[in-house]
């Protein structure tokens, strides 16, 4: 690859992306999935004014017959086949529900199909976990999308709320990660979790486990620990970067979990870092950033994302 040049799909590589969208702020997956060559389709299952983390939004939300039509004029023209599909935000469970039937059929087509679902639900502040959508998607998830799903990339809430278990100790976190990998899922990584690992508390930890059945039938199950500097920030569209990157970086190490995720997280780091220092400087000496002024700096991190230097590196558990 010329000078760090993006990363190139062996041959047309297509997502279909069914997320939020805001008119302020980076569509962040599909600039991010752009940039390292594939083509996306996307679907918005929210149209937002900016995101939530703002004072105040204004938009509309998708709901299942609006998609069901999207889809079938795809179908119509046989344009509906694709190598992935990219789920993230939503509000409403029949929406839910026919991103499952639309997987499904996808799936039928092409059986390599690879489905990377964020179950996005909720978070903790504080050590307090909270679902910022409809309580009644939680089933939904846990009953309907992540048993069709092939890569899940829950916070440690929404891996708690899927699997009905706390979390206090690493070890609990890899008991909960085979509890999602018996629902279905080939690839769990828990995105960011409160516990204390080796380094400290200054750091944030992100666990991954990677599942292969083979072909005399045994399991095979590589696990990992990522430990990354905390930023001292609330950013919003972490988890739509972290799940598109995932996506790009398991593309392209298929069988590797740790080089896909230090790839990931390495990339998130430089854009976080470069997102901060400049948020800082807009804000004025003394002052804290805004929503406004945080938003994540994609654009300008666009080496990062296509080359990511390692600065974060993972350890095999």
């Amino acid at each position: 690859r010329a000078g760090g040049a993006a990363m190139e799909p062996e041959r047309e590589c297509r997502v279909l992306s069914i997320q939020s969208h805001v008119v302020r702020g980076y569509k962040y997956f599909c600039v991010l999935l752009q940039v390292l060559g594939f083509e996306v389709d996307t679907v918005n299952s929210v149209q937002f004014s900016n995101h939530t983390g703002y004072a105040h939004w204004k938009g509309q939300v998708l709901n299942s017959d609006e998609l069901h039509e999207l889809y079938e004029g795809l179908k119509l023209n046989k344009v509906n086949r694709y190598d992935y599909v990219l789920t993230g935000y939503t509000r409403d469970t029949s929406f839910l529900a026919m991103v499952v039937d639309i997987v499904q059929e996808l799936k039928q087509q092409n059986s390599n199909l690879v489905y990377v679902c964020d179950p996005v639900m909720g978070d903790k502040w504080n050590g307090e976990g909270s679902m910022y959508v409809p309580k009644d998607l939680l089933p939904v998830y846990r009953d309907k999308v992540v048993p069709v799903a092939d890569i899940i990339t829950p916070n440690q809430f929404e891996a708690e709320l899927l699997t009905g278990r706390k979390i206090h100790t690493e070890k609990e976190a890899l008991e909960v990660m085979d509890m999602l990998h018996a629902m279905g899922p080939e690839t769990v990584v828990i995105t960011s979790s409160d516990l204390q690992g080796p380094l400290g508390n200054d750091y944030l930890i992100a666990l991954g486990s990677h599942r292969k059945t083979k072909a005399d039938g045994t399991n095979m199950t590589q696990r990992i620990r990522v430990e990354s500097p905390k930023v001292d920030a609330v950013f919003v569209g972490t988890g739509d970067l972290f799940a598109a990157m995932l996506l790009a970086w398991t593309h392209k190490h298929p069988n590797n979990l740790k080089v896909a995720c230090e790839k990931t997280v390495s990339a998130m780091q430089h854009v976080l870092q470069r997102t901060i220092k400049s948020a800082k400087v807009q804000a004025g000496e003394g002052n804290k950033p805004n929503s406004a002024q945080l938003e994540l700096r994609m654009v300008q991190s666009k080496k990062d994302i296509e080359n990511p230097e390692i600065i974060v590196k993972a350890t095999v558990l």
